[in-house]
């Protein structure tokens, strides 16, 4: 093979492979794109809920007083409150000793006999002082939409002081307001372990979900009748 033989060779090898780079190239950049307009979507959810909550997530020495506090249920171990759950209930105490509620609706997951997350954060709640009267507790509370549409239209709930986590509380005061709760918040700190990680990775699909909840507002699983625990427990408190 002869010199000019094998450079024309080459060229072609090379001029080949460039065809088959300038043919991946558009492959590429598609993917790309694909997976940026995906994140995106992904993330824009959460994204409407930081904007959404706009300065109504404080402490419980700055947020504005109202008529009752909504504690959202977060586990129970061997049936009393877990950690997360048990920091949520300090956090209602701190605000009904300083005078900033005069009742706490407690709402979480009694889907089944073994499992009773409001009872056992009245049973806290009581213990710690709060008047029964004052406590009152959502049985059907299986999610945060379910909880805050029968929060308005079962217990009355027209404004409140909502307590959580501070990775949850913004998609709870968005799904209230959607519910018709005029709402604040107070977001429980909590050290960044792998259950605040998990936590928090959970609320990327959450945001979709509640995006979607705050759209279309549908029925929680369990409607009911309307109840008047709130209005006992406010009278109760107008009385003293």
């Amino acid at each position: 093979m002869g010199f000019g033989t094998g450079i024309a060779g080459l060229l072609r090898r090379r001029g080949g492979l460039l065809k088959v780079r300038f043919r991946r190239r558009p492959v590429q950049r598609r993917a790309f794109q694909a997976a940026t307009v995906l994140c995106s979507l992904a993330l824009a959810p959460s994204a409407w809920l930081w904007c959404s909550a706009g300065d109504r997530v404080g402490t419980v020495a700055s947020v504005p007083t109202a008529p009752v506090a909504v504690v959202f249920g977060a586990g129970l171990d061997q049936g009393k409150p877990s950690p997360y759950l048990e920091h949520r209930l300090s956090a209602a105490l701190d605000l009904y000793r300083a005078g900033k509620v005069q009742a706490i609706l407690v709402t979480g997951d009694n889907g089944r006999d073994s499992y009773d997350e409001p009872d056992a954060m009245r049973t806290y709640l009581i213990e710690h002082g709060v008047p029964a009267v004052r406590v009152v507790g959502d049985y059907a509370g299986f999610d945060t939409w379910n909880s805050c549409t029968r929060a308005r239209r079962v217990f009355g709930v027209e404004r409140a002081v909502l307590v959580s986590q501070d990775f949850h509380v913004r998609r709870a005061l968005a799904l209230c307001e959607a519910a018709g709760i005029d709402a604040y918040a107070v977001g429980v700190p909590e050290p960044h372990d792998g259950t605040w990680l998990y936590g928090g990775l959970r609320e990327i699909p959450g945001a979709g979900k509640a995006a979607v909840n705050a759209w279309l507002r549908p029925d929680p699983l369990f409607l009911g009748p309307r109840e008047d625990g709130i209005p006992k427990a406010l009278a109760d408190a107008a009385q003293r």
